[in-house]
């Protein structure tokens, strides 16, 4: 039986409300590389209107204000906002925040030139609604960017298992194929698609009521020697290490000319 969307809403909320402080502290959200790669795709412009949707405590929102772009970010936790307004303001720049679900954007059509969000569509039950959305507040030739955890398609299962223990308002990641079906659905152009990998440490990443479960998993998963939950789990120093397996796609909604030639 699906879940209904008020439940997983309020489990989102309850997750990201407990985890808001220590998320934001979190250095992988904000590793360097990852933040370059993110902003190379969204090929902002000073004065570009970007939208960031499930903004979390504005960590990426912030980076594209840095960068001269005018930001607005939307997020369903109030905690999570309020981190940051925190950290636009201890950045000195400037960002709009709403608090608002990614299923019904409170914006126009065509209010942004880009749209963008990272590490949320792991979280969603309807991804293909909020992809959508993204689209319909997309300006005809803007980029619509999606960043989250791929695993293979091998993996899929035992990484959505591993997630869910870790992270209760988990859904299912993506697999690159799914991703890129999605945003043929919505009638975008793909621009590019570029993998990463986000390395963790499994300790900052798991409440304390959940490790047990989830370091077994992980110590199951380094035994066997096959990297079932696709994670190249290994045994370092500071304990179990990890990495997400992320991917950049980004698309480009069709200008109007495009989407009249196809009708």
């Amino acid at each position: 039986m699906t879940e209904p969307e008020t439940t997983h809403a309020a489990r989102i909320v309850a997750q990201f409300t407990r985890w808001a402080e220590p998320f934001a502290d979190l250095p992988v959200h904000a590793e360097a590389e990852s933040m370059a790669q993110t902003l190379a795709a969204c090929a902002i412009t000073p004065g570009m209107s970007v939208l960031d949707v499930a903004c979390g405590p504005g960590i990426v929102a912030c980076a594209l204000a840095q960068a001269g772009a005018q930001v607005t970010g939307i997020d369903v936790t109030p905690a999570m906002l309020a981190q940051g307004r925190q950290r636009a303001e201890r950045m000195g720049v400037a960002v709009t925040y709403h608090c608002a679900d990614g299923q019904n954007l409170p914006f126009e059509e065509s209010c942004f030139e880009r749209v963008v969000t990272r590490y949320s569509f792991h979280h969603l039950l309807q991804p293909a609604k909020v992809l959508a959305e993204m689209v319909r507040v997309c300006r005809p030739g803007g980029l619509v960017i999606v960043i989250d955890a791929t695993p293979a398609p091998e993996c899929q299962h035992a990484y959505d298992k591993a997630e869910t223990l870790r992270d209760p308002s988990h859904t299912s990641a993506l697999t690159v194929p799914q991703m890129l079906a999605l945003g043929r659905q919505a009638g975008l152009e793909p621009v590019q698609t570029t993998q990463y990998h986000l390395e963790s440490c499994l300790c900052d990443q798991v409440a304390p009521e959940d490790w047990q479960a989830l370091h077994a998993l992980f110590t199951q998963d380094i035994a066997s020697g096959q990297n079932r939950l696709g994670m190249g789990a290994w045994l370092a120093e500071d304990g179990i290490r990890f990495y997400f397996p992320i991917s950049i796609m980004v698309w480009r909604k069709p200008t109007l000319g495009a989407v009249q030639s196809v009708a």
